[in-house]
This record gives C-alpha cells, structure tokens and sequence, in this order.
C-alpha cells in the first residue's frame, strides 16, 4: 500500500488564469512577477538578495508547469532535468478564496455562488451588525468595511483596547472577519461572537468567519496563530471523507482541519508559520501509516506577503521552503507520492489585497514517479484529487479525471 502527502503553498499561483478577466485579474502571475521583481533587483530585502533561487522547485517541474500556464508547452523551461511529473491545474469553482480552492483540489468543485459583501463602506447590513451586538453582548463595533487585517488592526487596535468593541472587517472573499486583543478581550469570548457570527451570517451564504486574535501595545500589535476559521462544510463528501470511511488515517496541518469544518480531516496539527508546519509535516510523515493522507497548508506565502502586497517577503518565504525540500523526499517510501499545488493565486505585484485567480501548479514526485512527465493543462483541481484517490485505492471521486 502507498501514502500521499499533499503540500499546497497558499497563494502561489502561476499565471492568469483563462477567465482571469472576468475577476479583473488579467495579467496575474504570482511565480512569474516575484521572479521577474528578484531578477531585475527590484525586491532586494526580508534577508535576501539578487535572483529567485529555487532550485528544487525547479528540477521537481515548476517552469514546466508555469510554461504550461502560459500556454507555452515548455520549449521554454530553462537547462533542468526535471525529477517529476508536472501541469498547470485552472479552477472550475466560482470564486478564487481558500475553501473553493480546497475543497475543489479534495474532489468538491463549489458549483453554487457565495454571498459576499460590498466593497463600500459599511459593508455589513445594519440587521446583522445589530444582531451580532444584541446577541453577543457587545458595546459595539469598529471597522465595518473592507480591510487589510494588519492595517485594520494598526489602525483600530487602541480604540478596540479602550473602548472594548471587537473589529469587524471583510475582502474580495466570502468571509467575515473579528479581530480582537486576547488579554484586553479575552480569546475564548472572541470565539464564542465568532460561533454567534457564524450562525448569523448563514443567512447570508458567507464561507467563513475567522477569529482573528492579536496581542501587543499600541504601535506593535501582531495576529498570533490562535486563529480560528469557522467555514460552512463541504455540500459533498471530499476525498478526505472517502478516506475517513474507508478507515484510513487522515494528518490535517495548520489549518486544513478549520477550511473543511473538520469533515473527515482526522488528526489535527497546528504549527505556527511555514518553518513550523514544515516541521510538523515531517514529524506527521515519519508516523503516517501506510494507505494514509498527509495534508498540509503553508499560510504564511497569502497571510504575510500576499495579501500584504511584500514581494521581498514572498520571495524569501518561497526560498526558505525550497530549501526544506529535501529533507521530506529522504523520507519517503517506496510507493509514495507526494503533490505540492495551491489554491488560487495572490499576485505581490499588483494593487490590493485580494487574491487573484490563477492557475496553480501541479508538481507530483516520489520514488515511483516517471520523470520529466507533463500532465499537461488542467481544466479543475479536481484532478489532484481524484489523481490521490486513485493512487491510495480507493474508489473514484465524482469530480476530477485521474493523471496518473
């Protein structure tokens, strides 16, 4: 029997994608922006200098697959023999968020349109707003609007600590953000009027609610990792699910367990930033029983340099897990396969700070992998999954074709 590890780097799109236009995302390109940015020495900083280097990234396919999302076939890869299978995978969900993104790469394109809230300011009808404070018991509220959560925070943060009123905020996404100090607010309240929120805004066919806690002083406040997200379930069984039943072992890391609302996602790690859920991966991957599926997200390429527009960062964030690479493919075992992909893109060059809807790549090694394979361009990250059902055995899913 075989293992699966599936790796998605959040955000790291590479290349518009076909109907990119239509959510004015022309031109988007994650990977190729922060190359060409670092290539010209335009992004010097964050601890590095001078050209991406990522150099197992490419010899695992990388410029195969951003080739192919150019529609270029890959005369253009550069000298490389490349180790794995690689492909350009474009999204079939409505929307360019996390959950779509995910649950679409397990199996579960999201066919349906989420609610979203509108970019003027307020952006939360008056009706919900007067609900969360009645039912929660709050004195109010800061914010109302579309945010950057960071600038949000820096902006607000010594109101909230002086007048008690959590910060609520919204995006592009279908999402309805509270930010809240831990010791001036209290984390676990700041849980129970996101649980209050979640069931509000249902109403509203929003996909999350995330907690979003913050300690420090005024002029220093930082988000800690005790996020919560609280997202709406699958409205079908993902591969994950299929696993669960088929009694396999299934290892959630950093938060995959919240964007699936804990449907069929087994054992739960948290880890605070990529170099930590780096590590926990490994530790996951040395104990993972044979059959099982390993699935972690790398938050930090969306949360800390994506959407805050930080090139220098992305690419040293980008360098830094290169450079971890190898020490998971010393680990594995014959039979396994491992798939590192994304779940939309989230462009550091262009103006913003929303996502943007790219093609996401496809990069598939392990000891029984065919070298140097293209799998092409895909029209859905469902093939990921449906390509992970197929190599662990178990039934085929009802969305995806297999590129295996």
């Amino acid at each position: 029997m075989t293992r699966a590890i599936l790796l998605v780097m959040d955000s790291f799109g590479i290349g518009a994608a076909p109907d990119a236009a239509e959510f004015g995302d022309a031109g988007a390109d994650t990977y190729g922006h922060i190359a060409a940015a670092t290539a010209s020495g335009k992004a010097d900083g964050e601890g590095r200098k001078g050209p991406l280097r990522l150099p197992n990234l490419h010899r695992l396919g990388l410029d195969g697959a951003h080739a192919l999302a150019a529609g270029n076939g890959s005369e253009h890869l550069p000298p490389v023999t490349i180790e794995g299978l690689y492909g350009a995978a474009a999204e079939r969900s409505r929307g360019k968020d996390t959950p779509s993104g995910h649950w679409e790469m397990a199996g579960v394109p999201v066919t349906f349109e989420w609610g979203y809230f509108p970019p003027e300011a307020p952006s939360f009808p008056k009706v919900l707003t007067d609900a969360l404070i009645d039912r929660a018991k709050l004195p109010g509220l800061l914010g109302n609007r579309h945010a950057s959560g960071t600038t949000i925070i820096e902006e607000l943060g010594d109101l909230h600590v002086a007048t008690g009123k959590p910060i609520v905020y919204t995006s592009a996404d279908s999402v309805f953000q509270i930010a809240a100090h831990e010791s001036h607010f209290g984390l676990e309240r700041l849980y129970d009027v996101c649980a209050i929120a979640r069931r509000l805004v249902d109403d509203y066919d929003i996909g999350r609610v995330i907690a979003r806690p913050f300690t420090g002083e005024s002029g220093h406040y930082v988000r800690t990792a005790n996020r919560r997200d609280l997202a709406v379930p699958p409205p079908e069984p993902t591969l994950l699910d299929r696993l669960e039943a088929a009694g396999r072992e299934v290892v959630s890391i950093g938060k995959i367990g919240d964007i699936f609302a804990h449907k069929g996602t087994g054992r739960i790690v948290k880890a605070d930033g990529n170099m930590a859920l780096f590590e926990a991966t490994l530790a996951a991957l040395d104990k993972l029983d044979d059959g099982g599926l390993l699935f972690t997200n790398f938050v930090d390429f969306d949360m800390l340099y994506g959407h805050r527009r930080n090139v220098a960062g992305y690419a040293a964030a980008l360098e830094a897990f290169d450079r971890r690479l190898p020490e998971l493919e010393a680990r594995l075992r014959p039979g396994d396969l491992v798939v590192i992909s994304a779940d939309h893109g989230c462009d550091p060059t262009t103006s913003g700070s929303d996502h943007t809807r790219e093609f996401v790549p496809i990069l598939g090694f392990g000891p029984a992998v065919t070298a140097g394979r293209s799998v092409g361009r895909r029209d859905s990250f469902a093939d990921i999954g449906q390509s992970l059902a197929g190599h662990l055995g178990i039934a085929p899913l009802a969305h995806g074709e297999s590129f295996l």
